[in-house]
């Protein structure tokens, strides 16, 4: 499975960057004690790294703001994905409980500060594309209960049937992470300003976390 940007993205966004990860064979569960554990040292650690007051200034997290604006997206109301977790801990507020895989890769999100969407790959229908959305287009996101209606401006992810994410921040709900999912797709979520290495150190944390509380392998 690969993802293509149109001659738009490219021509608009030249320096950014997007990895992706295969697991197949994973087993994903609605809790685990131990990834509990996990989770509670990951919140000590960034609590104890992070302060509230200049989070928004962080390299990172400053390119995602930039590249929002530049959408025409406030990341003061919707917060670039990392950001919104990290802010969550700072207020003492806990972590999102979705399931064993969603939780993983939320700490990693929130351990690299780079956006990460998960899907099941089994429900994508062939390679993936990047492209600004068409004007009008509907998208149900995760958790939404009717469409939003595009304006064609927000950059999006199809595959060859439907519309799987906003990039990066929605992801669809035909192809969110259950219970029921064996094999998934990760996308590593680059923006202008936002050096390869970045993502690569992202990548190799989220396999890790993921693999570590939901078994399955690895494929590059």
């Amino acid at each position: 499975m690969t993802i293509t940007f149109s001659e738009e993205v490219k021509r608009d966004f030249p320096d950014l960057h997007v990895l992706t990860s295969f697991i197949e064979n994973v087993t994903v569960k609605r809790f685990d004690s131990d990834l509990e554990t996990f989770k509670k040292e990951i919140i000590e650690e960034i609590k104890n790294a992070y302060d509230i007051q200049t989070l928004k200034d962080r390299p990172v997290l400053r390119a995602y703001r930039d590249f929002f604006w530049r959408l025409g997206v406030d990341p003061t109301k919707t917060r670039p994905a990392a950001e919104a977790l990290i802010r969550r801990l700072l207020h003492d507020r806990p972590l999102p409980t979705i399931n064993t895989l969603v939780d993983a890769y939320n700490l990693s999100s929130i351990k690299t500060e780079i956006a990460i969407a998960a899907f099941d790959s089994d429900r994508i229908v062939g390679d993936l594309r990047m492209r600004y959305a068409r004007d009008g287009e509907e998208f149900l996101g995760i958790g939404m209960r009717s469409p939003l209606r595009l304006n064609g401006r927000e950059i999006v992810i199809s595959d060859n049937e439907k519309l799987v994410a906003v990039y990066p921040y929605r992801d669809a709900d035909d192809t969110k992470v259950t219970e029921m999912t064996k094999n998934v797709l990760l996308l590593f979520c680059g923006v202008p300003g936002i050096p390869l290495e970045k993502l690569l150190e992202a990548k190799s944390v989220a396999e890790d976390f993921i693999t570590r509380f939901c078994g399955g392998t690895v494929k590059n």
